[in-house]
């Protein structure tokens, strides 16, 4: 009986945790959010000096304010494909945990739409995709990336763990070259 207890209670502050204020930005058409608190700061597209030898997705850095950030692009981390880069495309500046302090780290976007104040009844779980080995990759669909889903206006946007995006091991390459 304690053990269902502990478990409910797991759950409800789980629950909790999720429930707060998300920018929400378009990848591909779709709807995305990060809480914000993790977010430091939207900026408008600016010129990125691209480092050789990183991922696709890895844009490059930028110096904002004498600050030398790593920035990536959302779609080619999802493997949505490339865009041209338009007036409505920004880079919104995360912190990230990395190792024992926070990264910043820009991540491009197609354009951010508005905050919004998410409930925890208005959020569900991420759902499972089986066990199944991803025919494409020949692994299992990793969505650890995804804290939750909000259903708002008929729609359903999908909520990040901002944190998770990236691995520990991607992010500790960053760290240390950037």
């Amino acid at each position: 009986m304690t053990q269902q207890v502990e478990t409910m209670d797991q759950a409800v502050k789980a629950m909790a945790d999720r429930e707060g204020k998300y920018l929400t930005f378009t990848l591909a058409n779709e709807e995305y959010g990060i809480g914000i608190l993790k977010i430091r700061e939207i900026i408008g597209m600016m010129p990125i000096t691209t480092v050789p030898r990183t991922p696709e997705f890895v844009k490059g850095v930028i110096n904002l304010r004498g600050k030398v950030i790593p920035v990536i692009d959302l779609r080619l981390r999802f493997a949505m494909g490339s865009i041209d880069y338009n007036e409505r495309t920004c880079i919104i500046v995360v912190e990230i945990a990395g190792g024992q302090d926070t990264i910043q780290i820009g991540t491009v976007v197609d354009s951010v739409s508005e905050v919004l104040n998410i409930k925890s009844g208005e959020i569900e779980d991420t759902p499972t995709f089986g066990t199944k080995l991803d025919t494409t990759f020949g692994t299992k669909l990793d969505t650890d990336y995804i804290l939750g889903m909000a259903k708002m206006e008929g729609g359903v946007k999908i909520l990040l763990d901002i944190d998770r995006v990236l691995s520990a091991e991607e992010i500790s390459q960053l760290d240390e070259t950037f």
